[in-house]
């Protein structure tokens, strides 16, 4: 049965708010730390790497008290509900950093900060990552479930990329005008979360009344009927390890994951690094610091018309040949990029344009790879896992944008880049600024090569997944 459209726009509107968190921290808050609280670069990078790390340790535990939450309660949506509402508060914080803190201080507040507003964040997202699975058994519905999240995700990415550093500009003074984004960007990021966090319970309700949506929606978690996974009370509640244990399991007992998830983390990692480079990039390669609004105009706009056609072009060719397509678009863009550093100029916008268009289908090809990953699983090894699943995913998602901070840092710390205080006026050295041109550009190209190494192994296509699909419908009318 097709989803209907109130269902897919509620579920696409979350993006509005991983889009936002994932982009805005990784834009500004590495430039917040060197350039306006004068932190030394490799110090600014640890600062966002443990909070990356601690997204490592947390998410497996969240994915797992997710599945518990579902089993019991038949929804997720109490933890996406907390998530959204502490967001926003520890967003302002982390850039609220009192103007009379010495760099040290400065840099302690942000580290707390930014490791509670990660955590919140997790809070949602682990479990939203969860719900494509469970909203439709269909292989062309997730596609265009995500396809329309991945549109959305462009746009916030556009609107937060672009938006938020002119918002930061209209205050002159600098700490005034990081707290003024963060209040409103934490606002907006926390509405985008609530509303996301009831679609699954309005799905449970057209469920229960088919004539109220045109019929079922189709099985339960995993594409398996609802009653495979309901938790008794006498349901032991297991240890902390037990969700580590659980992960590994999940790695070691799902090719297709492994092949998925490693190919996705390389590509996080080069897309981190870029977004990461690029408030750089806009200051010190095109002289221009509100240049990094042009530079997001240029990666999103082209993404946001370019996700559907990526959606049509899996449904023709399958998601894992487009999205090995759209890998070698971006990887040839992100390449060409590094003769910035001998003539910068408007063209490189015609070439980030270029990326951007095969960046939407880096977004959104692998995340509705996801769900099929998940419901084959399901259909051949037992329900119950989807959590896990999208704890692991977030895990390495942030994993590998946590690390492209880190990457860029230390290519600034090796090439001389020099950190400043609010209003300093400092000039960086010729080695510096190569540095952030490679960052920027081959480091990421090299690395969205290797991820094609991984991806060639990813071993669903579509009669896979369709014919798990058949199975659990065939389960849930014998059920």
């Amino acid at each position: 049965m097709s989803l209907r459209k109130g269902t897919v726009a509620r579920y696409a509107v979350g993006s509005v708010g991983t889009g936002g968190f994932g982009t805005l921290p990784g834009l500004v808050l590495v430039y917040y730390l060197t350039d306006t609280l004068g932190v030394a670069a490799l110090a600014a990078g640890l600062i966002v790497t443990l909070a990356k790390v601690w997204d490592v340790v947390v998410d497996p535990v969240i994915g797992a008290a997710s599945d518990r939450d579902r089993a019991a309660h038949g929804t997720r949506r109490r933890l996406m509900i907390v998530g959204g509402l502490l967001l926003p508060v520890f967003f302002l914080l982390t850039f609220a950093v009192p103007p009379t803190l010495g760099s040290l201080a400065g840099a302690v507040w942000v580290l707390v900060a930014f490791l509670c507003a990660a955590t919140a964040f997790s809070l949602f997202q682990v479990p939203y990552i969860a719900l494509p699975a469970e909203l439709t058994g269909s292989y062309d519905e997730r596609t265009r479930l995500l396809t329309a999240r991945v549109v959305v995700l462009t746009v916030a990415i556009l609107a937060f990329g672009g938006g938020a550093p002119a918002l930061r500009g209209l205050v002159p003074d600098e700490h005034a005008g990081y707290l003024l984004m963060g209040a409103v960007a934490g606002l907006v990021l926390g509405a985008s979360l609530l509303v996301t966090a009831g679609v699954e319970g309005r799905a449970r309700r057209r469920d229960a009344d088919p004539a109220a949506d045109g019929g079922p929606q189709g099985p339960g978690a995993d594409g398996t009927p609802q009653s495979a996974e309901v938790a008794t009370p006498d349901t032991p509640t297991p240890g902390v390890l037990a969700h580590y244990r659980a992960g590994l399991v999940v790695l070691r007992t799902s090719p297709p994951f492994r092949a998925l998830l490693s190919a996705f983390v390389l590509q996080a990692l080069a897309t981190g690094t870029m977004l990461a480079g690029a408030q750089y990039v806009a200051t010190w390669v095109l002289d221009d610091e509100g240049a990094v609004t042009f530079l997001f105009a240029a990666l999103v706009g082209p993404a946001v018309v370019f996700a559907p056609v990526w959606g049509r072009a899996a449904r023709r060719i399958g998601k894992e040949r487009a999205f090995a397509v759209a890998s070698g678009v971006f990887l040839g863009a992100a390449a060409a990029l590094v003769v910035m550093y001998w003539s910068p100029g408007v063209w490189v916008y015609a070439v980030v344009a270029v990326a951007g268009a095969a960046y939407a289908g880096l977004q959104s090809l692998p995340m509705a790879m996801l769900p099929d990953v998940v419901s084959h699983d399901a259909v051949t090894r037992g329900p119950g896992r989807a959590g896990t699943f999208s704890g692991l995913w977030t895990a390495g998602e942030t994993t590998g944008f946590g690390l492209g901070t880190a990457v860029l840092t230390t290519v600034l710390a090796t090439t001389g880049y020099v950190e400043s205080r609010a209003e300093a006026v400092v000039v960086q050295p010729d080695s510096a600024v190569l540095g952030i041109v490679l960052a920027f550009t081959l480091l990421p190209a090299a690395l969205v090569a290797v991820s094609l190494v991984p991806l060639r192994r990813y071993p669903l296509r579509r009669t896979d997944i369709e014919a798990a699909h058949t199975a659990a419908r065939t389960e849930e009318h014998r059920a």
